[in-house]
C-alpha cells in the first residue's frame, strides 16, 4: 500500500483511541494518568456580548452576562442576559428568564438558580426560569456567589443587603432565602471570589482586613457563624481574582484551595489548609478565573503565555522562555503546566471557567470569538 493512503488509513481508523494509548503508556510507564479534556471546544450556542459567569447543575450549563442574544448556527435566539444549554449535545435549551440588567455571578443549588444582576439577588427556577421568591437588594454590586453549608454566599463591592449594614460579603438560608442575621462576616475592600469546602468558605480579593484582623487578599471565615479562620494563614503576592477548592486536597500534594492572581502579569497558586503555598505558576498576564476537575487545574484570564519560571518582568513579559498559552491552560496538582492549550482570543479573554463533574467537561465563558482558530463566540466547552 502507499505509504500516504496507509497513514491516511491509520489516522482514520485509530486517531480517537490515541488518547487510551497514551494513558495505557504512562500507566504502564509508573506515572499516574491526568484525565485532562479535550483541547478542541465541543458544540455549544455562542452569544452576542460578554459572559461574565458559568455555572452546571447536572448536565446543564447556565450562562450569565451582558448578552442579547444566542446564536445557533447563524440564528439569533433571545436570551436577555441569562441561558443555559446542553452540556452533552450542546443544544440550546428554552430557558430564558429575562434579567433586569448585567449578571456578573451565577450559583446553583438544588433546582434553584441564584443570579446576582445589576439591581441585587434573585432567584429562578431550574427547569422553568420562574422566579423562585429569593429576591434582595444590593446597595453596591455582587460579583462573587458560592452555594454549601445550607447557604448562598455573596461576595463584592456593597454595603447594604435589604437596607441592613454588610461589609462586600452577606450569606442567605438555602432553606428559607433570608439573609443570615448571625453571619457577619466582612471585609474593607472588595471580593472578587468564592468558594466553599465543608466547614470554610474561602474568600478571594483585594482586602487587607477580614472581621477587622489583618487577612491579606486571600482568607478562610466560617461556614456558619462567619468568623475568621486563624489556622488558614495564606500570603498571595496579590490582588486574588478567582478562588476554587480541590476536591481531594491531600492527594499527591495537591493544594486546598487554588486562586487566580492578578499583579505583574498573572499568576495562580495552589495553597494547603494552613496557608503553606505548594506550586506557583506565572502568566504574561491576569488570571482571572480557575476551576478544578479531576485533579486537574484549569485557568482562564487574559494571558498569552505561560512563563517558564516565577519570574516575569515588565508589563509580566517572561523572562527567562514561555510557552504558548493563549487565555486558557492548565496544571496538574504540583503546578506543573500540561500540554491543554485551546488557544482562545481577544484582549480580555477568559473571564469564568466551571467544571462538571457529571459530565466531565470544562466551560469556559468570556469575551473571546475563537477557539483555536475557529469561531465560537463568548462560551466554549470541553470535554
Amino acid at each position: 500500500m502507499h505509504l500516504a493512503r496507509y497513514v491516511r488509513n491509520v489516522r482514520s481508523r485509530w486517531w480517537w483511541r490515541l488518547p487510551i494509548l497514551a494513558a495505557a503508556l504512562t500507566v504502564l510507564a509508573g506515572v499516574p494518568a491526568i484525565a485532562v479534556v479535550a483541547p478542541a471546544a465541543l458544540p455549544a450556542p455562542s452569544f452576542d456580548g460578554p459572559v461574565y459567569s458559568v455555572a452546571y447543575r447536572g448536565d446543564v450549563v447556565f450562562v450569565g452576562g451582558q448578552f442579547a442574544a444566542a446564536v445557533v448556527a447563524g440564528r439569533r435566539m433571545p436570551r436577555q442576559h441569562l441561558a443555559a444549554f446542553d452540556a452533552r449535545t450542546g443544544r440550546l435549551l428554552d430557558w430564558a428568564p429575562p434579567a433586569d440588567g448585567t449578571v456578573q455571578a451565577l450559583a446553583v443549588a438544588g433546582g434553584t438558580v441564584y443570579a446576582a444582576t445589576d439591581s441585587g439577588l434573585t432567584g429562578l427556577d431550574a427547569g422553568t426560569g420562574a422566579a423562585s421568591g429569593f429576591k434582595h437588594r444590593v446597595a453596591g454590586r455582587v460579583t462573587a456567589l458560592a452555594a454549601g453549608a445550607d447557604r448562598l454566599y455573596a461576595g463584592g463591592r456593597f454595603s447594604a443587603v435589604d437596607g441592613v449594614k454588610r461589609g462586600n460579603l452577606a450569606a442567605f438560608t438555602l432553606a428559607g432565602g433570608a439573609l443570615d442575621p448571625a453571619w457577619t462576616a466582612g471585609v474593607d475592600d472588595a471580593v472578587n471570589g468564592l468558594g466553599v469546602d465543608g466547614s470554610r468558605v474561602y474568600l478571594g480579593g483585594r482586602f487587607h482586613r477580614v472581621n477587622g484582623s489583618s487577612a491579606l487578599r486571600l482568607a478562610a471565615v466560617d461556614a456558619s457563624t462567619g468568623a475568621l479562620d486563624r489556622g488558614f494563614r495564606p500570603n498571595p503576592p496579590a490582588e486574588v481574582l478567582g478562588v476554587a477548592t480541590e476536591a481531594r486536597p491531600g492527594e499527591r500534594g495537591g493544594a486546598a484551595v487554588v486562586a487566580a492572581m492578578g499583579g505583574q502579569g498573572g499568576r495562580a497558586a495552589g495553597y494547603s489548609a494552613a496557608g503553606a503555598m505548594r506550586w506557583q505558576r506565572v502568566f504574561d498576564g491576569d488570571v482571572q478565573t480557575v476551576a478544578v476537575l479531576d485533579g486537574v487545574t484549569y485557568l482562564g484570564g487574559h494571558f498569552d503565555a505561560a512563563c517558564t519560571t516565577t519570574r516575569n518582568g515588565a508589563h509580566g513579559i517572561c523572562t527567562d522562555g514561555a510557552a504558548a498559552r493563549v487565555k486558557l491552560a492548565a496544571v496538574d496538582r504540583s503546578g506543573r503546566l500540561l500540554d491543554w492549550a485551546p488557544q482562545a482570543n481577544g484582549i480580555v479573554g477568559v473571564r469564568s471557567l466551571a467544571a462538571g463533574a457529571a459530565t466531565g467537561t470544562v466551560t469556559a465563558g468570556g469575551e473571546f470569538t475563537t477557539i483555536g482558530g475557529i469561531v465560537q463566540k463568548r462560551v466554549a466547552i470541553f470535554g
